[in-house]
């Protein structure tokens, strides 16, 4: 009897595995179109969808300043900055039970100030699983000044 326990400790942790790393994959998949979709409704002022992605104490890292759920759907809503266009070149994801890290390398095609403005940017979120749903903690834009590559 004393031998069977680690057997069958064994077995679970050989065959849970693949399932394990398996369904790793697919949050990842999972979190990365959901990124993807943000990025759509950002540039169709969606709010609507985005209010409730948006976690009620997320915040928003911009090059010109940090600001809070509200103020950046009021933003988004108003035109203030209109995220035209997102093309993401390069994109990566990590799942730490119920936080996913998403990192994009991207150029932004954006009005700001009635102005035309191209963005190269890397962008960090970091989202939080509530139940069934993501949400939305931070998205923090950093200046790029190359071309590199997101690793993964």
């Amino acid at each position: 009897m004393n031998w069977r326990m680690p057997i069958l400790g064994l077995a679970l942790v050989l065959f849970g595995a693949p399932g394990s790393i398996a369904q790793t994959a697919a949050t990842e998949q999972e979190i990365i179109q959901l990124s993807k979709s943000k990025w759509q409704w950002m540039a169709d002022k969606a709010v609507d969808k985005l209010g409730p992605l948006f976690h009620d104490k997320s915040k928003f890292v911009h090059m010109g300043g940090t600001w809070k759920k509200n103020e950046e759907l009021d933003i988004i809503k108003s035109g203030r900055i209109w995220y035209k266009q997102t093309d993401v070149h390069d994109v990566a994801a990590e799942v730490f039970q119920n936080t996913a890290i998403v990192w994009s390398r991207i150029t932004l095609h954006a009005v700001l100030g009635g102005n035309d403005v191209v963005s190269e940017f890397t962008v960090t979120e970091v989202y939080q699983r509530e139940g069934s749903d993501w949400k939305l903690l931070d998205l923090t834009f950093s200046s790029v000044r190359d071309t590199h590559k997101i690793q993964k």
